[in-house]
């Protein structure tokens, strides 16, 4: 059977990044939809659809179309899966029968790029609100195109020659993830080296990948050296400007562009439930 394709609008937030797609339901979309979905992410890094209506499969569907899913990694809390669908990971503060149901807990996750510790992280991450609180918990996204392009012109022929370590020790919202013994040395702690500066395969633009600034180092650089130059850079790129901020409503999912986007998460009420679904699609 063939899909007819509904009528897509792709509205700009207005800042450095993101656009909202409306007009589509994502259970059931043509290849002609599907390719206006593909280039608004494309051109804003991060899309918004709303009042969506997914069940865990369905999830999975979309996400796949993008490419080939990772499985989620393992939680604080030894699990690693729903089950039945071990390519989803729950982010939530519930805790049903003594047991936490997710990762990541209430709290605030600082500004991090998706498993950037890993030799190949994903290249995009997609999150779908089951369960929201009345407020807090928004999401802020922020251009790494655009702090790129900021950067001064002093530090840009010396930053096309670094790599940067991005540390394995913590994830986003500083639990030490299992297995790893903690280290506060850069130069020491587990992680992988990435370049600090990329050119995306798809757009040819360039950008910084940054990853998580806690326990980075930019290699061969004397420690002191590293955090001056490093703390001026995340200055940079995680200015107002370059910024937007999501407040999400049960059916919102996200899709971002884990190449060229960091993101972080506000702190909400431990007494209200949160709970979010994430895939991502391998780099």
């Amino acid at each position: 059977m063939t899909l007819l394709r509904t009528h897509i609008d792709v509205v700009p937030s207005g800042a450095a990044l993101g656009a909202e797609v409306r007009g589509i339901d994502l259970r059931s979309m043509d290849d002609a939809s599907f390719a206006a979905i593909y280039k608004a992410w494309l051109d804003h890094s991060v899309v918004l659809f709303r009042d969506q209506k997914l069940s865990d499969g369905d999830l999975i569907g979309f996400s796949r179309r993008f490419g080939t899913l990772d499985q989620a990694p393992i939680q604080e809390n030894g699990r690693r899966f729903v089950e039945g669908f071990p390519e989803i990971y729950v982010v939530s503060n519930v805790v049903e029968n003594g047991v936490e149901i997710g990762s990541l807990g209430a709290g605030e996750a600082v500004w991090h790029t998706d498993m950037s510790y890993l030799p190949d992280p994903p290249r995009a991450s997609a999150l779908y609100a089951l369960e929201v609180p009345s407020s807090g918990g928004d999401t802020s996204f922020c251009s790494m195109y655009g702090a790129w392009e900021a950067l001064p012109d002093d530090l840009r022929a010396n930053a096309l020659q670094l790599r940067v370590k991005h540390d394995g020790t913590y994830n986003s919202g500083g639990y030490l993830r299992a297995g790893v013994t903690p280290s506060d040395d850069p130069r020491t702690a587990p992680g992988t080296f990435h370049p600090l500066v990329c050119t995306h395969p798809e757009t040819g633009r360039r950008h910084f990948y940054l990853g998580r600034r806690r326990n980075a180092w930019l290699e061969g650089m004397p420690l002191e050296e590293s955090n001056a130059m490093l703390d001026r850079i995340w200055e940079l790129a995680t200015a107002d400007s370059l910024t937007w901020r999501h407040q999400w409503r049960v059916g919102d999912l996200v899709l971002w562009d884990n190449r060229c986007v960091m993101h972080r998460r506000d702190a909400f009420d431990p007494g209200t439930r949160r709970v979010m679904h994430r895939t991502q699609i391998k780099g």
